[in-house]
């Protein structure tokens, strides 16, 4: 019995560079996939961080939720959505997936829907300052209970001593009329280092708790250095995707784990895979990682 990816949905066109607008194609598209209408999704979890205009309230969720079509009727006998933020950087994404592993395995709702995506706020998209390091996107990530023995296994999550390796802030003392779209991310010397480290040690045991093949295992992660999925693969003796099954170029941030599972899926990269290892890592340093066993009809 797990919790299972039904479909997943991108969005990284450059016609827009609004993450409530990626995220909102996103969640579409992964609906569509499913072949599900809007209403069907009882819960949306949104787990981006940079959003259009450093918009704080209301929740980004809700308004990714309006722009999807999600639960909009309000009638007595309509059926009951609603939605919510999750924060926690690149991690956001398996956070969510803990989150919505409860409310599937108590039949709290049938389907959970995670979006994820992020954007510099200027909304300028490729013209956005070159020292911000993430890329605009968005996904969706659909989830399901089965009563099979594939899906989503425990999440592991570590937090490393010292200081945080990346903040993102605004100086609102320096800002001054252009705080709405201007932000500052701040890398350590030693983040590369640091967050790898903390990406062992979470992937580490995930691997330990689970019986897996490493023959049909392979690794998506998160990207927030070019070389680190390679890295963290030649550490862990576990295959990594290859480059031909990447998805767009950069720093997806908390987009990039279902970026790179929809990409792979879509060119035939899970074809003979039984177990993804999925590990997200960045700022505390932070990492999460889980072991998701693929439904035979994904592979």
């Amino acid at each position: 019995m797990g919790v299972i990816i039904t479909a997943t949905g991108v969005s990284h066109d450059t016609d827009t560079a609004s993450v409530i607008e990626h995220s909102s194609r996103a969640a579409r598209a992964a609906l569509e996939a499913a072949s599900i209408s809007p209403e069907q999704v009882g819960v949306l979890i949104n787990t981006g961080i940079y959003r259009d205009s450093n918009m704080v309230e209301p929740a980004i969720a809700a308004l990714i939720q309006k722009a999807a079509g999600i639960g909009l009727d309000y009638g007595e006998t309509d059926p009951k959505s609603f939605s919510f933020d999750l924060m926690n950087g690149a991690c956001g994404v398996l956070n969510a997936v803990q989150v919505a592993s409860g409310l599937l395995e108590t039949s709290t709702t049938e389907r959970v829907l995670i979006v994820s995506g992020d954007t510099h706020p200027s909304m300028t998209g490729a013209a956005a300052p070159q020292d911000f390091p993430y890329s605009t996107a968005g996904a969706a990530m659909l989830l399901e209970y089965t009563d099979g023995a594939e899906g989503f296994g425990p999440v592991h999550v570590d937090l490393l001593a010292g200081e945080p390796t990346i903040e993102g802030y605004v100086d609102i003392s320096t800002m001054g009329i252009t705080g709405r779209s201007a932000m500052t991310v701040a890398r350590a010397d030693d983040f590369d280092t640091r967050i790898l480290d903390a990406a062992v040690s979470v992937a580490s045991s995930a691997l330990d708790g689970a019986d897996t093949d490493p023959a049909t295992t392979v690794l998506i992660s998160s990207q927030p250095t070019p070389g680190f999925q390679d890295a963290l693969a030649k550490k862990l003796g576990v295959r990594a995707l290859t480059a031909g099954e990447q998805p767009i170029v950069g720093d997806t941030h908390t987009a990039a784990l279902t970026l790179a599972y929809h990409s792979a899926a879509a060119a035939s990269g899970l074809t003979g895979v039984t177990s993804v290892l999925f590990v997200a890592a960045g700022a505390g340093p932070s990492a999460a990682a889980t072991i998701y066993r693929v439904p035979t009809q994904a592979a």
